[in-house]
């Protein structure tokens, strides 16, 4: 009975020993997510301008993505462009 109270008396010694460290992280819990997202974000702002992005104009980018849909359907065949032990070639060089 005494070990089974000992162990009781830990467990909640312990409890209350980490229950008033979890504020402080909880406090700034997501702190690093939110920070990434704000470093990976050139401009926050951008919604709020009125102005036209520069750069693809909605035909060239409607193309890209037609392709870029095509492509999963229709694969480019694979390249091995992985040469060991043999010229390219092969025109029996060494022999």
């Amino acid at each position: 009975m005494f070990i089974k109270s000992t162990t009781f008396a830990l467990t909640l010694l312990l409890g209350t020993g980490c229950s008033h460290v979890t504020p402080n992280y909880d406090a700034r819990f997501g702190d690093a997510v939110r920070d990434a997202k704000r470093k990976m974000t050139i401009n926050p702002d951008a919604g709020k301008d009125g102005n036209p992005v520069v750069g693809i104009d909605g035909r060239a980018a409607r193309e890209s993505m037609v392709q870029y849909q095509k492509s999963y359907k229709a694969p480019p065949p694979a390249v091995n462009v992985i040469n060991i032990g043999g010229g390219i070639g092969g025109g029996g060089e060494g022999r």
